[in-house]
């Protein structure tokens, strides 16, 4: 069965153009012609019309006329001028009276038309589609509002302190979330202090939905991001015309967020300028858009963050001593993930599960010595970097596979328990500069064969050659280093 085409009326008194148009059109479009203006009127009555392409220059009333009136009687209609005059009134009356879609010149390439046509009729559809929907929420007000209860609801586990923060039984992040947990009910702002990549943004998403104010607006600013004038207007909104660029009023996040909360990620990298309007606007309560002279109430929680040591920026005078105070209702330290190392087995389950099931593909897990490196290294990013770390590996790694140590990044291979973060590239990844010439050049020597024989799977012939090594020689660097019998966990375990 032949899908309905979408139908279109031309008008235009010219014969030899509605043949063309009919003879380009009709594959793709029920098309119907008409010469004079009566009978297109027939053929709207009569047929249901998605587009009309109307010639602006007829004898008996102009286009726009015409489309003005069907504007008036049929404005579900897409409708379309089509002319060999740029007419600069006729272009404005088109638009003002009768709301046309597109004022098509002559002479027009086919290729163009066809597409403009296309475009129009998917337009009426989707205005059909968004009628419908709008009768539907209409007649059931009852389940969208259901829907939306339940959707807050999936949120509010989503973010709990249980559920969304994954951490282990003897995890330090269990104290902060006792903290977290303390505070969430009583409305006082919250600092939130950690390196980047903590997860600043999830503990304040966890306080958001253990607050009184859950089932409302939570909004997110990155402070860092915008200049003055344009942050401002994020915030607080402006009034049309405020600043160049500014063609339309715009609300404010903090309006938007009325009721609920705001989280103000990297606070400290705002200017003192900047400080003194946020201090105004958390002292009185209430806000004014750039360019308006009338404030508004808005009853917000702020809660902030930031990588910065903020007293230290205080007493050096780079950050407003009343503007922190005003935001230090509780302060709450986020450890690095170096600090919580039990932590990383959790993490990289939690984020392997979610890729998988992202990307739609299947492996068994992370090997424990894959589990090994990753505890030894120092993770400079942080979370930020372990997910992006389990993510290349489930990327590169084999279906139906575990992710063995292998896939890791190199600076992680390298790494020991005495790397410092954001050292894994240097000399000293490779351990303390310590002892003599000859003691540092084997520890580096014993630590590039090691991470050789992990990502040989501890094939020494492989290793051998990679290295440009004698399989004797390699033996005997081996036993030299103490690397003879180590081999991956699961393969001790298999062993015993």
């Amino acid at each position: 069965m032949m899908p309905n085409l979408p139908a279109i009326l031309i008008v235009d008194d010219e014969v030899r153009s509605l043949e063309t148009l009919t003879r380009i059109l009709e594959d793709d479009f029920e098309v119907h012609t008409a010469s004079e203006m009566g009978r297109a009127r027939l053929i709207l009555d009569s047929h249901l019309i998605q587009i009309i392409l109307c010639d602006q220059r007829m004898p008996d009333e102009t286009g726009i006329e015409f489309l003005s009136w069907c504007r008036e009687h049929y404005p579900d209609i897409i409708r379309m001028i089509i002319s060999g005059y740029t007419d600069a009134r006729d272009i404005i009356d088109g638009i003002n009276q009768a709301g046309i879609f597109q004022y098509i010149t002559k002479p027009w390439h086919p290729d163009t038309l066809m597409l403009t046509l296309k475009n129009a009729a998917r337009l009426h559809d989707l205005q059909r589609e968004n009628e419908l929907l709008a009768i539907e929420l209409r007649m059931t007000p009852a389940r969208a509002g259901r829907i939306v209860t339940e959707r807050k609801e999936q949120l509010r586990k989503d973010y709990s302190f249980e559920d969304g923060i994954v951490r282990s039984r003897q995890s330090p992040m269990n104290a902060v979330c006792q903290n977290l947990r303390q505070v969430a009910p009583f409305d006082v702002p919250v600092i939130l202090v950690g390196e980047s990549g903590t997860g600043k943004e999830l503990a304040a998403r966890a306080l958001h939905y253990s607050s009184l104010r859950w089932n409302k607006p939570f909004v997110v600013e990155n402070c860092g991001a915008l200049p003055d004038q344009l942050l401002e207007s994020e915030l607080f909104g402006h009034r049309r015309g405020a600043f160049t660029g500014a063609v339309n009023d715009h609300i404010g996040l903090f309006e938007r967020a009325d009721g609920g909360t705001v989280f103000l990620d990297e606070i400290g990298e705002t200017s003192q300028a900047f400080q003194i309007k946020l201090l105004r606007v958390l002292q009185e309560g209430e806000i004014r858009p750039v360019g308006s002279g009338k404030t508004r109430k808005v009853d917000v929680r702020v809660i902030a963050a930031t990588n910065r040591i903020l007293d230290e920026e205080v007493r050096q005078r780079k950050f407003r001593a009343d503007l922190f105070y005003r935001l230090a209702g509780s302060v709450i330290r986020l450890p690095a993930l170096r600090e919580r190392a039990c932590d990383i087995a959790p993490l990289s389950d939690a984020f392997l599960s979610e890729l998988m099931a992202k990307f739609g593909k299947s492996v068994t897990g992370l090997s424990e010595e894959a589990l090994e490196c990753m505890q030894r290294y120092g993770w400079p990013g942080n979370v930020r970097e372990l997910r992006n770390e389990v993510q290349r590996m489930l990327v590169m790694g084999a279906e139906g596979q575990e992710l063995g140590a292998d896939l890791l990044s190199g600076q992680i291979l390298r790494a020991s328990p005495a790397s410092e973060p954001g050292s894994a590239d240097t000399l000293e990844s490779f351990g303390p500069l310590e002892g003599t010439l000859k003691d540092q050049v084997e520890r580096v020597e014993a630590t590039i064969i090691r991470e050789a024989m992990i990502r040989n799977r501890w094939n020494k012939s492989q290793t051998a050659r990679d290295l440009g090594l004698s399989r004797v020689g390699l033996r005997a660097k081996l036993e030299r280093y103490g690397l003879e019998n180590v081999r991956p966990l699961s393969a001790q375990r298999a062993a015993r």
